[in-house]
């Protein structure tokens, strides 16, 4: 495996997050921007401002959580290049997309169809093109011809955040040891949804360190996003109705 040492645009003084507290902020506010998406979306309308022609709770909860995202791409990097086995890491993505599927489905319709995808696949073809690119670093009209082959299935998948996505998590990849053009590149990328590029703060503040998730705790990790949406889908459909 090879040597990876992160950087950060920010003096040592301020790279005061461990990955267990990147991973803690990127669960908050996916909740939060969920929250907002399933429960407060259908009473946007009605929501009253915090103040005087600011943003209702709806607008902020969804803003937010744009950082989300990002800082998950950043994991899934830092994890692509510190796991012990490509396979089980490949393997645990696969697995938690699929049990993901089925509140994922129910959140948004209300039954076990619906035309877009989880996140999780997102991630995994994301994580795939990552081993694409490094198991042919010696080929690299393979790894074009991989890279591709992936960003044609991403788009008739249709996850969430879809191709753009994708990309997205390639250009982490590709800058991973230069953090400057890694946050450049990353918010040109992200200009769509300008305020994601907030989580380059804290991603610049991380320290390298694992911090407290570890062991088999990091399955709490995996298993937060179906189901907090398990719970919101109850919500959603039995509670807020």
């Amino acid at each position: 495996m090879n040597e990876y040492k992160p950087r950060s645009v920010f003096p040592p003084q301020f790279q005061i997050l461990s990955g267990s507290a990147l991973k803690t902020l990127a669960m908050v506010t996916m909740l939060i921007d969920h929250i907002g998406a399933y429960l407060l979306m259908s009473r946007a309308n009605t929501l009253k401002p915090l103040f005087t022609n600011g943003p209702t709770i709806y607008r902020l909860s969804r803003d937010v959580g744009r950082i989300a995202f990002p800082i998950f791409v950043f994991l899934l990097v830092e994890g692509a290049m510190h796991t012990r086995s490509r396979i089980r890491y490949a393997r645990n993505l696969l697995l938690f997309a699929l049990i993901s599927e089925i509140p994922w489905n129910l959140v948004h319709t209300g039954t076990l169809q619906y035309a877009k995808q989880n996140v999780y696949f997102t991630l995994l073809l994301g994580y795939i093109g990552i081993c694409c690119i490094e198991q042919f670093k010696d080929q690299p009209w393979f790894q074009v011809l991989g890279v591709l082959a992936l960003l044609w299935i991403s788009t008739r998948l249709n996850a969430d955040y879809g191709w753009k996505g994708f990309i997205f998590i390639l250009i982490m990849y590709w800058f991973r040891y230069e953090k400057v053009a890694q946050a450049i590149g990353g918010s040109c990328w992200l200009s769509y949804e300008w305020k994601a590029c907030f989580a380059f703060i804290p991603i610049n503040m991380y320290n390298g360190e694992r911090g407290f998730i570890k062991g088999n705790l990091k399955y709490v990790f995996y298993f937060f996003y179906p189901v907090h949406i398990a719970i919101l889908y109850y919500l959603k459909y039995f509670v807020f109705v």
